[in-house]
């Protein structure tokens, strides 16, 4: 998948964008915060301003957009992030971008390896090393990953804050959990369903849950006060960046992006963001009686981490950015279907066959890559150039499919739970 990613992929987005004029800079998702935090706390200038946007484009790109250009992108790559991010990034901002590329990328790769463990920590299931090395080398050398680390995207620190959070509740570290769960709101649109279940999930049982409610809330009052005293009324400079965001973007979901592909032409419009969100709609409204069913799970229950699996399969299914770095959020709902093979195998064949397509949605990415590979050390390098998309296929049926198993597995199977959680 790397080698992939690097020579076959990479490769192609150089040529296509010479070919266009499309600029390429450092493409580090990292930069426009870094700079942001930097300018905001160094020089006391608003991150979220245009001069500091035409700033990041020169970095980013290489030079400032033209909106007189067709090939331009539309991304303006402008700080679109809570102000309190800044306080993460905030050791960073005096050492040279270059190194803190190169720190940040390792600090990914760990953390992303680490998640996989805590993954197996909250769904209580031990396994020996070997397995738990494989599934590491797997979910580093997935797509998702790869594309994320590459791009140093904070999806992936978000990723990994909200399995280190869940594990710390499993481990009823409940203070440290809720104030990791406070950390991931920097991308409020990954964490906000999770921090709407884990609240449900604390106040289902305040008396010995409350010490989440207070790690979260003392926690978001600290970043939420230090934010105001940083940039004074940054809540309306945000929701401005969010809103233009999301015009010049145009972000899609994944449902958006199935649904439009199926109707296509000029009837994917209107009419397929209606669909899309009433698709979206009936898929939140149809977990919260399976949620509501384990908000009194125990957190050492393999249920509430089934519960959590869910949780973090809606959000990449409707979360308004399909990129495919936001699908290591499936991680632990991978990892339940892996453990509960057994309740499909061995019933009928109709979900047999629906967990036989789920690994082939979840192998084909390494399939294709390996193929594609090959190709272009043994073959025709253009060939595999000109294939480049094939790893892609399975994209947005991956987390659909993976979403609709663990939810019927939760929801309508009993007897497919383990004891303990029947």
């Amino acid at each position: 998948m790397w080698f992939y990613v690097d020579r076959i992929l990479v490769s192609y987005q150089v040529a296509d964008a010479a070919a266009h004029d499309r600029p390429r800079g450092n493409l580090s998702d990292l930069y426009p915060r870094w700079l942001g935090s930097r300018e905001l706390l160094r020089h006391h200038r608003n991150p979220y301003g245009r001069e500091i946007t035409e700033e990041i484009q020169e970095g980013y790109f290489g030079r400032q957009l033209d909106p007189s250009r067709p090939n331009d992108p539309k991304d303006q790559q402008a700080f679109a992030y809570p102000v309190y991010v800044v306080l993460l990034l905030a050791p960073l901002i005096d050492l040279p971008f270059q190194q803190v590329q190169i720190f940040f990328h390792w600090l990914l790769v760990a953390l992303t390896a680490a998640s996989v463990w805590w993954w197996l920590r909250v769904l209580r299931w031990r396994l020996p090393l070997l397995a738990v090395a494989t599934a590491v080398a797997l979910t580093l050398g997935s797509f998702a990953a790869v594309q994320g680390i590459k791009l140093q995207q904070l999806s992936l620190l978000v990723a990994a804050l909200l399995a280190a959070s869940v594990a710390c509740v499993a481990g009823d570290y409940l203070f440290c959990g809720g104030a990791l769960l406070a950390l991931a709101t920097i991308k409020p649109q990954l964490a906000w369903f999770f921090v709407a279940w884990l609240l449900l999930w604390a106040l289902s049982d305040r008396r010995k849950r409350w010490r989440l409610i207070f790690g979260f809330g003392s926690v978001m009052a600290v970043l939420l006060t230090c934010g105001e005293i940083i940039l004074p009324g940054w809540w309306r400079l945000f929701a401005d960046a969010i809103a233009n965001y999301h015009q010049y973007t145009q972000n899609e979901s994944v449902i958006d992006v199935i649904v439009n592909q199926l109707i296509g032409g000029a009837a994917s419009g209107a009419m397929g963001r209606f669909i899309a969100r009433t698709i979206a709609v009936a898929a939140i409204l149809a977990c919260v009686p399976v949620l509501w069913k384990f908000r009194r799970k125990p957190a050492a229950s393999s249920g509430f981490g089934g519960a959590v699996a869910l949780v973090l399969a809606l959000t990449v299914l409707v979360v308004p950015m399909y990129a495919p770095y936001n699908q290591v959020l499936l991680i632990p709902a991978i990892l339940l279907l892996i453990r509960e093979r057994s309740a499909f195998v061995a019933r009928s064949r109709i979900r047999r066959w629906a967990y036989v397509l789920a690994a082939m949605l979840v192998g084909w990415q390494w399939v294709a890559s390996l193929w594609l590979s090959l190709a272009y050390l043994l073959v025709s390098r253009k060939w595999a150039l000109d294939a480049w998309r094939w790893p892609f296929f399975a994209t947005f049926a991956l987390p659909v499919w993976v979403f609709a198993l663990v939810f019927f597995y939760l929801q309508g199977d009993r007897e497919g739970l383990p004891a303990a959680d029947r």
